[in-house]
């Protein structure tokens, strides 16, 4: 499956798909899964903001039986438009059923390079089966506390609107475990009030066609919306975890041990 928006430029997304095609050859890598991440797949991108295309890579099992493993990520040259690189399936997984929340919302980008999208329902599924909504609520508290310390500007300030509008949805949603990926998706389904999304509309709007946007402050409705939803998060500090361990290790095993052999 492929969703490449016409708003992305065609020549930075050809080179992507190059390099993609360049690490599954030069490392014996398959690779069923390539996303955007970053402001763009956010949902509030600036008009110079870079491309951030995450992958998930999965190496031939003999390679995962070797007493001397490789590395569990593949980078490719970093520079002002391109930061391409990924995870092999191991670490991912890994990461998922501890409820690290970035890398299960590469499953929820809406813009795809390239994907299997059986692939994608698969490991979307193991994340249903396996990660504690305690530790996604803990995993967006800890971001938006970080990206409220120290000075901030109104491009820093998205980085901890998201994360606050990610913890109002699961606090809507008291029975679900993975919230959307981009912050329009998250306001609507956060069922936010109307002042709230009305002015991260119009900051979005205004991040779309400025490219710095500065030290200025925040709207207040917003400041004192992601005070209050980090405030109300603390609760998941304290949070028992609710997956009994060794199943949730058993169902990772089996789903990594496919995907391998499927290979």
């Amino acid at each position: 499956m492929r969703a490449v928006p016409p708003s992305l430029d065609p020549a930075v997304v050809s080179e992507i798909d190059r390099r993609l095609a360049a690490v599954a050859v030069e490392h014996g890598v398959r690779i069923p899964w390539a996303i955007e991440s970053g402001s763009r797949a956010w949902g509030f991108p600036s008009p110079d903001s870079d491309y951030d295309c995450r992958f998930v890579f999965v190496r031939r099992a003999e390679q995962y039986l070797s007493l001397w493993p490789e590395r569990d990520v593949i980078e490719t040259p970093l520079d002002e438009t391109f930061d391409v690189n990924g995870w092999d399936l191991r670490k991912t997984v890994g990461l998922i059923v501890r409820g690290n929340a970035t890398a299960i919302e590469w499953l929820r980008s809406p813009i795809v390079y390239t994907g299997d999208a059986a692939f994608r329902d698969g490991l979307l599924a193991l994340a249903e089966a396996t990660v504690d909504r305690t530790a996604v609520g803990r995993h967006y508290l800890h971001v938006g506390r970080q990206q409220r310390a120290g000075a901030t500007t109104l491009k820093k300030f998205f980085y901890a609107l998201r994360p606050a509008t990610a913890l109002r949805w699961l606090e809507v949603h008291p029975q679900a475990v993975l919230p959307p990926m981009d912050l329009p998706t998250l306001l609507v389904e956060a069922e936010v009030e109307e002042a709230v999304a009305g002015a991260a509309r119009d900051l979005i709007a205004l991040k779309a066609r400025t490219r710095e946007l500065g030290a200025g402050s925040p709207p207040a409705v917003l400041d004192r919306f992601v005070t209050a939803q980090l405030e109300a998060a603390s609760a998941f500090e304290e949070a028992a975890p609710v997956r009994e361990p060794g199943a949730v290790r058993r169902l990772a095993d089996e789903y990594f041990r496919a995907q391998v052999l499927a290979g």
